[in-house]
């Protein structure tokens, strides 16, 4: 049974309702109770389930009356129907019932029906129809907005990803033209200079060719620091092996006490875990010489649990949240989305005159537990 009802002057936009019913008597009551509400509606009455069915999966509906119990089955059985159908959305579901007792009815709401009203109160209904239709929409925006939001954030990721993966390849490339251009010709120079500090015995230009010998060496040095920090090489020697170059290299350069302790020195992650394990490292350390006021740091590798662990921590003074809040601190931010890109996390922690800590965390699918034989030969 089908029934419209348009007030005169009102838009155009019918309210479908489906109406779960096998009294008519009670369906004219509720048709009459939706009128009072001056809202232009269309009521379709079902008796069945398969009716119910087919009337939410073939034909779009605003909002669902049910009555509780109805013949063989209950508004249970209708909402599980609901929830298994091919419908493309799932309306308000209002139980519209005199037949059973308050603590049924929050059973009811609690499975996600939206609402419950007793028969004994129809001049209600509409008001509980706009409610529902109202929270309904809410809902909906939200979900809406929650889905963009999450779309945004994973495309967000992903450029990140891609302009990390960019920087990287740029800086090997970088690196490589360090190691070809400018290496080749300091070596080039010290071959030449060391054939002039054979040949030359005059007192006032052998000082000058040390000089410059030295100066060439530190050259040299600077090079080959700069081609490490672009393109960490060291990685093929295995992550220890690199944190401990990063370690010594820290200590020696900042005259800061730096230790480096490990449950397995032989953990081998892939190799994207290793690089951001690096990177994570030498950021801290860069970020323990600007600000940190420490006079030791502490490095500790473990992968206890399938999980690898680094953690930077120093006795310095420390820092507030705030002042990871603050607009220019991106280090950490750019930190915590390198750790995303391989399914970890990033854990910072802080007090002001304590020192601080930065932990990153990733998930161990793939590692080498033991060395490889050829590490032996």
């Amino acid at each position: 049974m089908t029934v419209s009802h348009k007030p005169s002057g009102t838009k155009e936009y019918p309210l479908r309702i489906l109406h779960l019913e096998d009294s008519a008597a009670d369906h004219q009551l509720v048709v009459r109770a939706l009128k009072k509400g001056m809202e232009p509606f269309h009521i379709q009455r079902v008796e069945t389930l398969q009716s119910f069915r087919d009337a939410v999966e073939q034909q779009a509906v605003d909002v669902i009356l049910a009555d509780y119990r109805l013949a063989g089955f209950t508004a249970l059985d209708a909402w599980e129907t609901l929830s298994k159908s091919r419908a493309t959305s799932r309306p308000p579901f209002i139980l519209l019932s005199g037949a059973i007792g308050e603590a049924a009815a929050v059973s009811a709401i609690h499975l996600g029906m939206s609402d419950f009203l007793s028969k004994d109160e129809l001049e209600k209904l509409w008001r509980v129809v706009h409610r529902s239709l109202e929270m309904s929409r809410t809902m909906a925006s939200e979900a809406k907005a929650n889905a963009e939001l999450a779309l945004s954030e994973r495309r967000l990721a992903e450029f990140a990803d891609h302009l990390q993966t960019t920087i990287e390849n740029e800086r090997a490339s970088i690196a490589r033209e360090i190691h070809d251009d400018i290496g080749g010709s300091l070596a080039a120079v010290k071959l030449d200079l060391a054939w002039l500090q054979r040949h030359v015995d005059d007192p006032k230009i052998c000082p000058h060719i040390e000089s410059a010998g030295e100066m060439l060496q530190h050259a040299l040095g600077a090079s080959q620091r700069i081609m490490m920090n672009l393109r960490p090489a060291i990685l093929d020697q295995g992550l220890h092996a690199a944190l401990q170059w990063l370690a010594q290299s820290f200590e020696k350069r900042t005259g800061i006490k730096t230790s480096l302790c490990t449950n397995n020195e032989f953990v081998s992650p892939e190799r994207a875990i290793q690089l951001v394990a690096y990177r994570t490292t030498q950021e801290a350390l860069t970020n323990i010489s600007k600000y940190a006021e420490c006079s030791a740091v502490r490095i500790e590798i473990s992968d206890a649990e399938g999980v690898l662990t680094i953690d930077v921590s120093d006795n310095g003074k420390g820092f507030s949240a705030d002042d990871l809040g603050k607009s220019g601190s991106f280090g950490i931010r750019g930190l915590k989305e390198r750790a995303k890109s391989v399914g970890g996390w990033l854990d910072v922690s802080s007090q002001t005159g304590r020192g601080s800590a930065i932990i990153l965390s990733v998930p161990l699918t793939h590692t080498k537990q033991m060395p490889d034989e050829d590490q032996f030969q």
